[in-house]
């Protein structure tokens, strides 16, 4: 609500008359950056998360996947590994040690776009999925992630990343 609030101060002090330091378009790219902002904050939320209520995990090996070229992607799940209470250690496929009980892997999409307040294009991620597998291959957990907003897409890849992180080792889509 704070975000509504401050959109429409925004846009208010924009319409005022009298001197100002900034130009038409200069404000129109104000109030275009405060209502992406509001549209960023909102949370993501995974989807078609299946979990099989194994014992938690404490450890996973990440098996690193070179067609999914978004840098952040990697830290952004190890950092929300990590305050889910989980370790990880990140491997190129079939190069892990056979010591490796749980694996990560994922897939994701890209899109690019030009951010707000911005005259270059940049990628995001749009969409990703994750499984947990035991060393076997069984699967204990998947989730995903999918933009439903596009004001949501210029939030950063962890806070898309983080509650499918969270489905993926709790099982609760929350």
């Amino acid at each position: 609500m704070k975000h509504w609030f401050r959109l429409g101060l925004i846009a208010s002090l924009a319409s005022l008359s009298g001197c100002t330091a900034l130009g038409p378009m200069a404000t129109w790219e104000v109030v275009k950056w405060g209502g992406s902002m509001a549209i960023s904050h909102q949370d993501a939320k995974p989807v078609n998360t299946v979990h099989h209520g194994d014992a938690p995990v404490k450890d996973v090996c990440v098996e690193y996947n070179r067609d999914m070229p978004l840098d952040e992607l990697v830290p952004a799940l190890q950092a929300e590994l990590k305050s889910q209470g989980v370790q990880s250690r990140v491997y190129d496929a079939g190069t892990g040690p056979n010591s490796c009980t749980h694996w990560l892997r994922y897939v994701g999409s890209i899109e690019w776009g030009t951010p707000p307040l911005s005259q270059q294009q940049r990628p995001y991620l749009s969409s990703a999925a994750l499984s947990l597998r035991d060393a076997d291959g069984r699967l204990l957990s998947s989730s995903a992630y999918i933009s439903e907003s596009s004001g949501a897409r210029w939030s950063s890849t962890r806070k898309k990343i983080a509650p499918v992180v969270k489905a993926l080792i709790t099982g609760f889509e929350t």
